[in-house]
């Protein structure tokens, strides 16, 4: 698999990218260690450019340390990959209640896959104050996620839906429970707890 060709595959033509990642049935180890953990490394270096030395302004004052970058940088790191595998572990958990296929190495690629524009666009953290657009490229991400759910779980068109909002609800807990806690361990000393 060459990382570049898979990232412009799956971000402009989806749909017969999805069938032949399908195919490949790659174990999630390969797909962490191949694709996951270098492309997480975009937000994670843009964080700690962004807030560590080019900085952030709020009202006016201008805030950089090189402490607060790293922290950053190691937050958006484990958010990235502790998400694809907290992603996965869901999708892969709820799959026979929708009839869907349990395959945690589907499952893994699958989310793996979905989360390529936030990886991508995790380069707006790069200035504060467009790390907003990251998020806008995660909402392209959920419609990758969507489309790729029925190739790579072998849901039925009836259930993919349904499949898809359940485990965006559970995720989406789960994730603000986590990142809660990695604020807290992280950003303490950054904010003057």
């Amino acid at each position: 698999m060459n990382i570049i060709e898979r990232i412009k595959n799956i971000l402009l033509n989806p749909k017969p990218e999805w069938q032949v990642i399908e195919s490949e049935k790659e174990p999630h180890v390969k797909v962490l260690t191949n694709y996951v953990l270098p492309l997480a490394l975009i937000p994670a270096i843009a964080a700690f450019v962004g807030y560590g030395l080019i900085g952030y302004s709020v009202f006016g004052v201008k805030f950089a340390s090189i402490s607060f970058g790293v922290r950053q940088a190691i937050s958006q790191y484990i958010t990235m990959v502790g998400g694809v595998y907290l992603t996965a572990f869901v999708i892969d958990l709820l799959a026979p209640s929708f009839q869907a296929k349990k395959d945690l190495n589907q499952a893994f690629s699958l989310v793996a896959y979905a989360y390529t524009p936030m990886f991508i666009g995790g380069i707006f953290n790069i200035l504060p104050s467009l790390s907003w657009l990251a998020f806008l490229c995660g909402l392209y991400g959920l419609y990758l996620l969507f489309v790729g759910l029925q190739p790579m779980t072998q849901v039925s068109a009836e259930k993919r839906t349904s499949y898809f909002v359940v485990s965006l609800v559970v995720m989406i807990a789960v994730s603000i429970v986590l990142g809660m806690i990695l604020s807290a361990i992280l950003l303490k000393g950054a904010i003057g707890f």
